[in-house]
């Protein structure tokens, strides 16, 4: 670019043709940096490159296009003329030639272009909501009791998710509730299957799954719809949604408790491998056979032990028995002893003595009889019949002893009473104090001009002496 003095003197601005340009193609990219183009496909043509080149076109005008490789090999489905597409892309101009061209960087048929504006929004305004935070997410069940099946009863999804359950887990009870899983209908069958299965009492089920399989957005719009995201929103029982492949994300998803990526993969988390659940059995099984012999081995060890310290009462008497016969032998080999011998006088007196020595190991022999045969019942027997009789004794104890007491309370407050004062002015006496408060027992305590007071039975006077009658003062 350059500056010339031009007509009437005024400074004109030259540009080169690439000055100019580039300067053209600055302005047009910072001016459109992104914007969508929707127009239908001509002169197609896929270059060795692997760049697409194109141009868009409407009634009234056209545009050319470039869609290069690393941005094409995204794009789902094959481009053809006459295809209305939807184009995201920015302006720009082509220095060398000077052509106006638009730059594509996504491209969608142009239905399916609206149905992901409509989607991007729904998502981005539920979001927004807190309708798909996680803290309202509801756990999942290890083991669900009763499964609702949410899906066509005739498409492909509900044969993989009971083939996977039959195989892993058969004893998993599964109900299907058939709607249409595509089409205008399917909505409402959709919502009115969510709630069916949480007003369900007679057999409450526990966990539902919603799916279908894989298809294009329009086919799946059923699950990207607002009514369908808030029915899932407001079940109280854990939803799991598993719509179209792995690489179909659905609003459903977002919104449920758990997403599967393919009908499949959401029965595996579903049920659970029977196999493993066997080998989980037989391991707590031995932990707990284990634990039973540990505690068998020990309670034998205890008995034993217990056995060891507690003597059988039999045992006991054929000792006492054998010492009584031994007693007796020898009580008599004494006696034969003293008969050979010529003092019969000392064979009394020693006979007298060993007799009683007999007699007194036979009485404690009987008394440890007696003790050993009574059985701990036994003992308990006697012992809670004499608590019995000590509580009736200490209770005829203490009547007896509060009555002695009543009795000789009453004796006392008799007595008290004969000597107390007051009985003495309930009889018409009264009670003559001076000022001091002393008791005055005859007229020669007082003086004319002095002040007394009089205590009655029921009330006290005060009267000033007059004059002295009587007695010596």
């Amino acid at each position: 670019m350059s500056t010339s003095q031009g007509h009437q003197g005024a400074n004109i601005e030259v540009f080169s043709v690439s000055g100019l340009n580039r300067a053209a193609k600055g302005i047009l990219e910072n001016e459109f940096p992104l914007v969508f183009v929707e127009g239908e496909i001509s002169n197609f043509a896929r270059p060795a490159s692997g760049h697409w080149y194109f141009t868009l076109k409407d009634s009234k005008a056209q545009l050319r296009t470039a869609m290069f490789r690393n941005r094409n090999q995204r794009v789902r489905f094959n481009p053809k003329n006459g295809l209305q597409v939807l184009v995201r892309g920015k302006i720009s101009l082509y220095e060398a030639r000077g052509e106006y061209q638009f730059i594509a960087e996504q491209m969608e048929e142009a239905g399916e272009g609206a149905l992901r504006r409509a989607f991007d929004e729904l998502r981005l305004r539920l979001q927004q909501e807190g309708l798909f935070a996680s803290e309202l997410k509801k756990p999942i069940p290890k083991l669900a009791n009763h499964l609702a099946i949410i899906t066509s009863p005739t498409g492909a999804a509900v044969r993989d998710v009971l083939s996977v359950i039959k195989r892993r887990f058969p004893a998993l009870r599964s109900t299907l509730i058939p709607t249409q899983v595509q089409g205008e209908e399917s909505i409402g069958q959709v919502i009115s299957a969510i709630q069916q299965a949480n007003q369900f009492t007679a057999d409450p089920f526990d966990l539902i799954l919603i799916t279908r399989g894989g298809g294009s957005l329009e086919d799946l719009w059923t699950f990207n719809t607002e009514p369908v995201a808030r029915a899932i929103a407001a079940s109280e029982i854990p939803v799991i949604s598993a719509v179209g492949h792995e690489s179909d994300v659905s609003i459903a998803d977002f919104v449920a408790d758990l997403r599967a990526p393919t009908p499949s993969a959401a029965a595996e988390l579903i049920a659970p491998d029977q196999h493993e659940w066997a080998l989980t059995f037989d391991r707590v099984e031995g932990q707990l056979i284990a634990c039973l012999e540990n505690e068998i081995e020990f309670r034998k060890l205890s008995v034993n032990s217990l056995e060891r310290r507690l003597r059988n009462p039999i045992q006991i008497l054929t000792e006492l028995k054998n010492r009584l016969t031994q007693l007796q032998r020898s009580l008599a080999t004494h006696i034969r002893r003293a008969l050979q011998g010529p003092d019969l006088a000392m064979l009394g007196k020693n006979l007298t003595r060993l007799m009683v020595q007999q007699l007194k190991q036979l009485k404690h022999i009987t008394a440890l009889s007696e003790k050993n045969l009574k059985s701990p019942q036994q003992k308990i027997t006697v012992m809670r019949a004499r608590q019995q009789h000590l509580q009736a004794s200490l209770g005829q104890s203490m009547t007896t002893t509060l009555a002695d007491h009543k009795s000789a309370l009453s004796l006392a407050a008799g007595k008290l009473n004969a000597l107390s004062p007051l009985s003495t002015l309930e009889r018409g006496y009264a009670i003559i104090r001076n000022a001091e408060g002393s008791i005055i027992t005859e007229a020669a305590q007082t003086n004319p001009g002095e002040t007394i007071t009089a205590r009655f039975a029921d009330s006290e006077l005060t009267a000033e002496i007059i004059d002295l009658v009587g007695g010596e003062k």
